[in-house]
């Protein structure tokens, strides 16, 4: 088994994979970040979404193998510590969706909140068309997608107004 290493919401990460092992199984499984949800095995639902190398991936359908030497982000590196290591604070994105009742179940959400991140990363101010087609990819089958448009809005609002 090869051995990969790869930075993983912050923190470097050496392990022995099978080359047959998936991201979203070294995740779950190897590492315990369980935020990462499995909704379909096929690529479909966009549950799975990760962030490698600051670019939206499905993690249902790469290989660990593949990001050998990447950075990934997964639902549970967007929150931050708060001052000398107080509290949690959420993402904004995470947040707005809170704000905007935009999730029900909340299956969906980590990679909703993943994919609108990466676009939100390259266009800092989206019309609703560009956050609907950013946002293609990822299947809700509880709230329509009212409440996560107007959140990836609100998100965007609030990072805006941040100090750089």
């Amino acid at each position: 088994m090869p051995d990969i290493t790869l930075t993983v919401n912050g923190t470097r990460i050496t392990r022995s994979v099978e080359n047959r092992t998936l991201l979203v199984e070294l995740l779950r499984d190897g590492l315990k970040l369980t935020g990462t949800h499995v909704g379909c095995d096929t690529s479909q639902c966009g549950c799975c979404v990760v962030h490698v190398d600051g670019q939206p991936a499905k993690s249902c359908t790469t290989l660990a193998v593949q990001v050998d030497g990447a950075t990934v982000t997964t639902i549970e590196g967007m929150a931050r510590r708060g001052p000398a290591g107080g509290e949690t604070e959420l993402h904004p994105l995470q947040q707005a969706f809170v704000d905007c009742h935009a999730l029900q179940c909340g299956f969906c959400t980590p990679g909703m909140v993943m994919s609108a991140a990466a676009l939100l990363a390259s266009n800092p101010a989206p019309s609703d068309d560009e956050i609907v087609h950013a946002l293609e990819g990822n299947l809700c089958r509880c709230t329509g997608y009212t409440n996560i448009v107007a959140a990836v809005r609100q998100a965007a609002d609030a990072l805006a107004r941040q100090p750089a």
